[in-house]
Parts: structure tokens; sequence; C-alpha cells
């Protein structure tokens, strides 16, 4: 089996078996929760509380009773005729969805992530490059994009989506120390115009095109964020990112370092 919530959510069975979909958005609710607490127990409030926020109806265990038995019937027809109450398990206050190692994309990519982490605090960049970047790689598209999230769900996707983009910017550090400047443009362009208030992306974006001999889009790319932080926030651009385009105006030699980029605040504007 293999479960996928990072990108459309999604249940695959053994190679020459189903692949299945739930359609009604209630019970694919309930199916991404469990999975993204794989092997944990989610209570049955928190279920419901996806489900119907803060005021559920009077009939909300039963009804989530029924969206649990077509989860476990979708499960059967995947797994050709397999014990479903042994993967989706009824516990105590709640249920727990068990998969195994390397069944859920989730697991594969917080595995990797972790590694990648190591590699790079034990000062390993390119391993760590690479192992983040595989860890990135298993993303295809945003966090359960094809799901109708409920309050508990948005919260879940905005954390995963932030530690995505957090792991995104060390292994672009770990790129430009390794000044793999050129090969992280296209990337770094892409990110900058995804969150164009995030100065911490930015500032990569910018040193990446000053070391490619791009001055001019490096310095363009600096007025961007001034003008849309300045249109949509009214605010400057911090002393931190102010100082890098004094840096850039006068071709600070400090530019080319590999360790420019080590002090990258943690608490960027998005």
């Amino acid at each position: 089996m293999n479960y996928h919530v990072l990108g459309p959510l999604l249940v695959r069975g053994m190679p020459g078996n189903a692949i299945d979909q739930l359609t009604a958005p209630k019970p694919r609710k309930v199916l991404a929760l469990l999975l993204l607490h794989a092997n944990l127990v989610v209570p049955v409030d928190t279920l419901i509380a996806e489900l119907w926020g803060a005021e559920p109806p009077a009939s909300a265990q039963t009804t989530l009773q029924t969206y649990i038995l077509k989860i476990r019937r979708m499960l059967t027809a995947v797994l050709a005729g397999a014990a479903a109450s042994s993967i989706l398990a009824t516990a105590s206050g709640g249920y727990r969805f068990n998969v195994y190692p390397g069944e859920l994309d989730l697991h594969a990519y917080e595995q990797l992530a972790a590694e990648g982490r190591h590699a790079l605090s034990s000062g390993d960049d390119v391993k760590g490059s690479l192992l983040l970047g595989q860890a990135l790689a298993i993303w295809q598209g945003g966090a359960l994009v094809d799901v109708r999230l409920g309050s508990v769900l948005q919260v879940e996707v905005r954390r995963l989506e932030e530690g995505r983009l957090s792991l995104w910017r060390q292994r672009i550090d770990a790129e430009l120390r390794l000044d793999r400047h050129q090969a992280a443009l296209g990337e770094l362009g892409w990110l900058a115009a995804r969150h164009p208030l995030n100065e911490d992306l930015q500032a990569q974006y910018m040193v990446a095109l000053y070391r490619a001999g791009r001055r001019t889009d490096a310095l363009e790319a600096f007025h961007r964020l001034r003008g849309t932080l300045q249109t949509d926030l009214g605010l400057e651009p911090s002393q931190r990112i102010q100082r890098l385009q004094h840096a850039m105006l006068t071709a600070d030699p400090s530019l080319d370092e590999t360790d420019l980029l080590e002090a990258t605040s943690p608490g960027a504007r998005r």
C-alpha cells in the first residue's frame, strides 16, 4: 500500500490492484486527518471539529462512524479483500490508521528531512543538500491540495507548508555555500515569486543573481521587495536587506563569501 498526502490525497494498492480515491468531501477529510497522524490515535472530538467546527449536529458521532465505514470499504476494495479494520482501527476515544514503514509519503519526507538537517549540522553540505532535495522531491503539489480543509486540517497544512519552505531555504543556503548559485537560480526565482514578502528567500535570490553576474537583476529584485513591502504592509525592508542592497551597490567582496547567509533570520516576513 502507498498513501499520499503531500499533494493530492491518494491511496494506491500494490501493483496490479486498483487505485482508488474517496470522492465525497467529508470522508476525505477524515482520511486526510488520520493519515497526517498515522499510527497515532486521532480523537473523535478532533475529527468532529474538522468536519463540523464548533457546532456539530446531534448525529455527528453516528455520521462519523458512517464515514469510517466508507473508508474501510475503500480500503477493502484496494486491498482485494484484506482486513481493512486492521488498518483503520477503532481505539479508545478515537481511530488509528496503521501504516508500515515506506507506505506513507509524509513519513519518507520527514525521515529524509531529518537526515539532511543532520548532515548540514555536521558540516556536510553536499550530502545535506542532496538529502533535502530528495525530501522536497516527494511533494507532488501543495499538501492535500484536493481536499476541502476544515479548521483542524488548515492548521496541519500550514505547519507542513511552513516546514517545506524552511527546508527549501536550508537547502538553498547549502547550495550557495557550495558556490552552486547558477543551479539554484531557477528554483529561487520560482520561490521568490511565490513568496514575495519572505525576506530570507528574497535575500538568497539577490545573492544568487549577484554571484551569477546579474547585479542589475539583483538590485531590481530588491526594489520589487521594497515596493511590495510598502504597498502591502506599509513597511521598509529590514536593516539586513538594506545592508545587502548597499553591498551590491558598492560591489562589496563579502558578497562572494560562501557563509554570507549563515545569519539568515528565521522570522522572515512571508
